[in-house]
């Protein structure tokens, strides 16, 4: 899984706005829930600093993303010029890729109860 971090300072006043933009069903998740790829994104408040914010978009590769990016680039762009007069500042914290924790089952191996049978496909 790729996991790309943001960064963002928010103006004062305009913490709602851009909580809906960024958040869960907001403009960027909307878009990107139509690429083939996209895995989800999270919008995390810093408890202690007001007007800061985390976002982190999960992908199944960096490549998923990278063709969302260019696939609806004048959506991309346009979102994106529209939500930058929210914030005083943006930043890349990062671009990660998931590993797996020790002994940890794979994330796309679902659980079953002991003794389940499984489901046959539809």
């Amino acid at each position: 899984m790729h996991v790309i971090l943001w960064e963002f300072e928010v103006k004062r006043g305009s913490e709602a706005e851009f909580e809906r933009a960024y958040g869960s069903e907001g403009d960027w998740v909307r878009m990107f829930r139509r690429a083939a790829g996209f895995l989800g994104a999270d919008l995390l408040h810093d408890c202690g600093t007001a007007g800061r914010y985390v976002t982190l978009d999960r992908w199944t590769t960096q490549e998923a993303f990278e063709a969302c990016r260019l696939g609806a680039r004048a959506e991309y762009e346009a979102l994106d010029k529209r939500c930058e007069r929210l914030t005083r500042k943006e930043t890349l914290l990062g671009r990660f890729e998931m590993l797996e924790a020790p002994g940890a089952a794979p994330a796309a191996a679902p659980l079953r109860r002991r003794g389940a049978r499984p489901r046959a496909p539809r």
